[in-house]
C-alpha cells in the first residue's frame, strides 16, 4: 500500500508557472509560437514551466554570441526537444541526462554548474533512465509523486559514487525544475536525494508565487552547514531535509542489509541535527507572510521533529 502522500498541491504556485511561461514564451515571440489546445493540467503547466526556463536560457546564450542558428533551434522546439528525450516514470515523462561534467556552464550570475538543454544533447544510458524511473516510483509509492511530478521535471546524473560516500546535488533558481545530483545506482538513495532538491524547486516556487519576501538580516544557526545563515537558507535546510526524513522513515522497512544500515544512519544523523532548529524554526517562520505557507512549513518540520 501507499504510503499517505503530503499535500504539495499549491493553487498559487500553479498560477506562478502558468505566468512565468507565458511571460518567457511572450519574450521569444516570434520565434515560439504558441500551439493549440495543450492541456493545462498543474503537471503539465510544471513540466511546461521548467522547459520554458532551459529555451530562454538556451536562447538568451545564444542571442549573446550571435549564434543564429542555435537560437532558431530553440524557436523550433519551444520544449527543448524534451519530448523525445523523455523517459516514462510513475510522475509523467522526464528528462533523464548524464551531462558531461567539463561542460557544466558558469556564468557571471551563477557560480554553481549547470546544464541547458540544447541541440546536442542526448538522454542518458538506458540504465540510468532505469534508474531514475525506479527512484521516481519509489519516490512516489512513499508520498511524493506530487512534488516530483511537478518540481523534478529534468535530472542530470553526474557522478557515480558508492554507499556512504558524499553525494553532491543541487538546485538553481534559473532552471526551476531542474535538479543535478550525484548517484550510487540505488533507487532509495536516488530517490530521497530528488526529494530533497525538488522540495528546493518547491519552496522557491511557493515563496515567488506569494510575492513573500524574508529578510536577510536575520540570520540563525544552521546546524547541517555549521554556520548562522539568513532566514532564506536556514528555512530552505528546515524543510528539505525534514522531507528527506520522513522519506527515509517509510522506505526503511522496505530495505535490508548495508542499505538499511546506512538509511538508518542517516535518519539519526538527521533526528540530532534537526532536533536543536525547533526553537529558531519557530521564530523563523514569523517571517513567512503566508499563512498557508508557513502552515505547510511547519507541518513538515513538525512531523520529522516526531520521527
Amino acid at each position: 500500500m501507499d504510503a499517505p502522500a503530503i499535500s504539495f498541491s499549491s493553487a498559487p504556485i500553479q498560477a506562478h508557472h502558468r505566468d512565468r511561461t507565458r511571460r518567457i514564451r511572450a519574450v521569444l515571440k516570434p520565434i515560439a509560437q504558441p500551439t493549440a489546445g495543450m492541456p493545462d493540467s498543474p503537471e503539465t503547466a510544471a513540466v511546461d514551466h521548467c522547459l520554458a526556463h532551459h529555451v530562454l536560457e538556451g536562447a538568451e546564450v545564444a542571442a549573446r554570441n550571435r549564434d543564429t542558428a542555435i537560437f532558431n533551434w530553440y524557436g523550433a522546439h519551444r520544449d527543448a526537444n524534451a519530448s523525445a528525450l523523455s523517459t516514462p516514470t510513475a510522475v509523467g515523462p522526464r528528462v533523464v541526462l548524464t551531462p558531461d561534467l567539463d561542460r557544466l556552464p558558469r556564468s557571471a550570475i551563477s557560480e554553481t554548474p549547470y546544464y541547458v538543454l540544447g541541440p546536442d544533447t542526448t538522454a542518458a544510458p538506458p540504465n540510468l533512465r532505469e534508474l531514475a524511473a525506479a527512484a521516481y516510483a519509489t519516490g512516489a509509492k512513499n508520498g511524493f509523486a506530487d512534488l516530483l511530478a511537478g518540481h523534478a521535471v529534468v535530472v542530470c546524473l553526474l557522478r557515480h559514487k558508492q554507499l556512504g560516500d558524499t553525494l553532491d546535488s543541487w538546485t538553481i533558481t534559473r532552471l526551476p525544475g531542474t535538479i543535478f545530483c550525484d548517484h550510487i545506482g540505488e533507487p532509495v538513495v536516488l530517490a530521497r536525494d530528488l526529494i530533497h532538491e525538488a522540495a528546493h524547486n518547491w519552496l522557491n516556487d511557493a515563496l515567488s508565487a506569494t510575492a513573500c519576501e524574508i529578510s536577510d538580516r536575520v540570520r540563525f544557526y544552521s546546524p547541517w552547514k555549521k554556520t548562522s545563515r539568513p532566514a532564506f537558507g536556514f528555512l530552505h535546510a528546515c524543510f528539505a531535509f525534514p522531507l528527506t526524513m520522513i522519506y527515509t522513515a517509510r522506505v526503511l522497512p522496505d530495505t535490508s542489509g548495508n542499505l538499511n544500515r546506512f538509511l538508518n544512519a542517516y535518519l539519526e544523523q538527521q533526528r540530532g541535527l534537526l532536533a536543536t532548529t525547533a526553537a529558531d524554526h519557530a521564530r523563523a517562520l514569523s517571517l513567512i507572510t503566508t499563512p498557508d505557507l508557513r502552515e505547510r512549513l511547519r507541518l513538515v518540520h513538525h512531523e520529522a521533529l516526531g520521527l
